[in-house]
């Protein structure tokens, strides 16, 4: 948590520049840049990579800005600007692809259960772009269900999440007895122990559907980009760790 590197510094002013835009322009430039379904016309290639530029507010982009910062900064000290910015987009991708494929498992689970439940695919087809849907799917779908489904195709993913969790996993692999603090737990606890814990929170509530930090979280991304980043992290320590040196 020293000088904040290049790489870094880039990344926080494109994502400063994103966000103000985003804010000005309004949710056109959510249309075009947030990670949408892929099954949703709003879906385009690019938003693979333009989301994590995007945020949902003010909070959102401090706190991912703050750890860029924080745990990126040493990460890059570590592995090189080259090798440093194909991790971080490699991470956030790999997010954007776990994230996408548990969507896609929901929304075809789903929509089996609202066809099996009497909907026709005209019916689905249109609760999915307007929400509406006869009352009487009720008896034999729970709202729950709906809700789940409606999201999985009609809320984009934003933000830079992902490439952060794979930087925070390669930070508690290269630096697992620094002490870290927790907001709300005033009390260090090592990287090797605070880090592993926060993805297992996220997996957690990823399956349960129950969040502590509040709704709107794409707990499956961050897995994904702390499963790429440790993916990656493993196979460099392995193959290229030598005499203390990153090469």
């Amino acid at each position: 948590m020293g000088r904040m590197t290049e790489t870094v510094k880039v990344l926080l002013i494109i994502n400063v520049i994103f966000f103000i835009g985003s804010q000005l322009i309004g949710e056109v430039a959510y249309e075009y840049f947030a990670l949408w379904f892929i099954k949703n016309p709003n879906f385009q290639v690019w938003q693979i990579i333009t989301h994590m530029f995007m945020h949902g507010g003010f909070m959102h982009i401090l706190f991912n800005m703050y750890a860029l910062w924080a745990f990126g900064s040493p990460i890059e000290q570590m592995l090189g600007q080259k090798k440093f910015i194909f991790f971080y987009f490699s991470a956030g991708i790999g997010a954007a692809l776990l994230h996408t494929l548990v969507n896609y498992y929901g929304y075809q689970t789903g929509m089996q259960e609202l066809m099996n439940a009497g909907m026709s695919m005209a019916q689905v087809d249109n609760f999915l772009y307007t929400g509406e849907y006869p009352k009487s799917i009720l008896e034999n779908v729970s709202m729950d269900q709906l809700q789940n489904l409606y999201g999985a195709f009609s809320n984009p993913a934003v933000g830079a999440s992902g490439a952060i969790y794979g930087i925070l996993v390669a930070f508690g692999m290269m630096f697992p007895n620094v002490e870290l603090f927790l907001l709300f737990v005033p009390v260090p606890i090592k990287a090797k122990y605070f880090i592993p814990a926060l993805i297992v929170l996220d997996l957690f509530s990823g399956v349960t559907g129950y969040s502590i930090f509040g709704g709107s979280i794409a707990h499956f991304a961050h897995v994904g980009g702390a499963l790429f980043g440790f993916i990656m992290m493993y196979y460099w320590k392995k193959n290229q760790f030598n005499n203390n040196r990153w090469y």
